[in-house]
């Protein structure tokens, strides 16, 4: 398959990055954020490359663009390229530049963003732009949507799109987005592409205790504070059972045969036999576990408190908040422990309720990002992985659209990637979206 990712394309990836950095999309939750700069600038990118971008918005500012590239099979199912353009917040104070400089130095772009997701959405463009350029249609239509709102509850985002304008995903099958594909240095000399085939379900919790009001000075036996802390005690000491997921088990299976270690025994009935085993594998794969363990069971942690108004004064009731994370597979269990470990006297409620995900990774799909990552990379070990967290494929799901997550970068030995999520001083390496560009191109060509 010839390559058609030129000079101007990879100029282009890092120059995009950079440019939508410095655009502040902050998404502070609660509604508040503002889109639209970043829609309108990755509109007026697309229409350079002759397609036909579509703004929409429920509400104003918080603006999503969609465009279809048109492929040579008609009879294709189609497929869905997503990435969000918000970001989580900054402070500029913490970081060594400014968050919002998008600033090209050392080999390096800075800024948030850099990983989550800007730089994708800038590859994306840069290589439909390319195929633009040389003539080059992919095989299958591929949708491409730019979402608000990832990062809080996607209601102004995929949740909108999905809801209100899901013809404008007709034909997809399945899609690929954040956040797979990137090299993971377990420090042997190894190098590992983990490919994202399923996601944790996102279970925000809201607890709320109640009791008697009184004074401070006071016995009192029915106090909602002592409850309510009883019960995040509880939440925060509890250790959750293994669940594996199809996704996990493939990983446990493949990293087993790479470290030359005996695979434990993963349909054993017996909980705490399937927990050791799985446990002691992890222990023997070193850093290489820090793929799976996030992923093996369902996780709950309290974040937030929040009770009283003097010290003095015993309030009738206190909150807390709590992110919990489910396996595929793993509601049931979520709900009814969570019931056990509240007791009686503190209820709680989802602030925000999203479903785990499951993807084949014996698929063509999976085989077709596979071959591409090695043929760019071909001592690696392209992986399957379980993402801890969500992302916008959760609500296409909802369309029948499988998602993976693939967004290639090949990363220097010592960048902590997952350090870069959300974290201080977020930055992609200039080579990691060059790489990541070629790889793009022969895999969207190809699916």
């Amino acid at each position: 398959m010839a390559e058609h990712i030129d000079a101007t394309a990879l100029d282009e990836a890092v120059r995009f990055t950079s440019d939508l950095i410095r655009i502040d999309t902050t998404n502070r939750g609660q509604g508040e954020g503002v889109e639209r700069p970043a829609a309108e600038y990755v509109a007026e990118r697309l229409a350079e490359a002759g397609l036909d971008p579509v703004l929409l918005e429920k509400a104003p500012g918080r603006t999503n663009v969609v465009a279809r590239v048109s492929g040579t099979d008609p009879g294709a199912d189609a497929l869905l390229v997503h990435g969000h353009l918000d970001v989580v917040p900054a402070d500029p104070a913490e970081w060594s530049v400014h968050p919002f400089s998008g600033e090209i130095a050392d080999g390096v772009v800075w800024g948030r963003g850099a990983v989550d997701m800007k730089d994708s959405d800038a590859m994306v463009l840069a290589v439909v732009r390319a195929w633009a350029r040389a003539g080059v249609r992919p095989r299958r239509d591929i949708v491409l949507a730019f979402t608000a709102d990832e990062e809080d509850t996607a209601q102004f985002g995929s949740g909108y799109l999905v809801a209100s304008r899901p013809e404008l995903f007709d034909g997809c099958t399945e899609a690929i987005g954040e956040s797979g594909a990137f090299t993971f240095h377990p420090g042997d000399g190894r190098r590992f592409y983990p490919v994202a085939a399923g996601e944790r379900g996102t279970a925000w919790l809201t607890l709320t205790a109640t009791g008697r009001a009184g004074h401070g000075s006071k016995i009192n036996r029915t106090n909602a504070v002592t409850r309510l802390a009883a019960a995040v005690n509880r939440i925060g000491e509890h250790t959750w059972p293994v669940r594996l997921s199809p996704t996990v088990r493939a990983a446990l299976t493949e990293l087993a045969t790479l470290y030359d270690l005996p695979l434990p025994d993963l349909d054993a009935p017996d909980p705490e036999a399937l927990a050791a085993g799985v446990d002691d594998l992890l222990a023997r794969l070193g850093p290489a576990a820090a793929l799976l363990a996030p992923t093996v069971r369902n996780s709950a942690n309290p974040t937030m408190l929040d009770a009283g108004y003097k010290v003095n004064v015993i309030p009738g009731s206190a909150t807390a908040h709590v992110d919990g994370r489910v396996v595929p597979g793993g509601d049931e269990e979520f709900t009814t422990t969570l019931d056990r470990l509240t007791g009686p006297d503190v209820a709680w409620d989802y602030l925000h309720h999203e479903i785990p995900l499951q993807a084949p990774v014996d698929a063509p799909v999976f085989a077709v990002m596979r071959e591409a990552l090695l043929h760019f990379d071909p001592d690696a070990h392209v992986i399957p992985y379980c993402m801890s967290g969500g992302t916008d494929a959760k609500q296409f799901s909802r369309l029948g659209v499988t998602g993976y997550g693939f967004m290639p970068l090949r990363l220097p030995e010592g960048f902590d990637y997952q350090a870069m999520f959300h974290g201080v001083d977020e930055r992609v390496p200039v080579d990691a979206l060059h790489f990541g560009t070629r790889v793009l191109d022969r895999a969207l060509r190809a699916l």
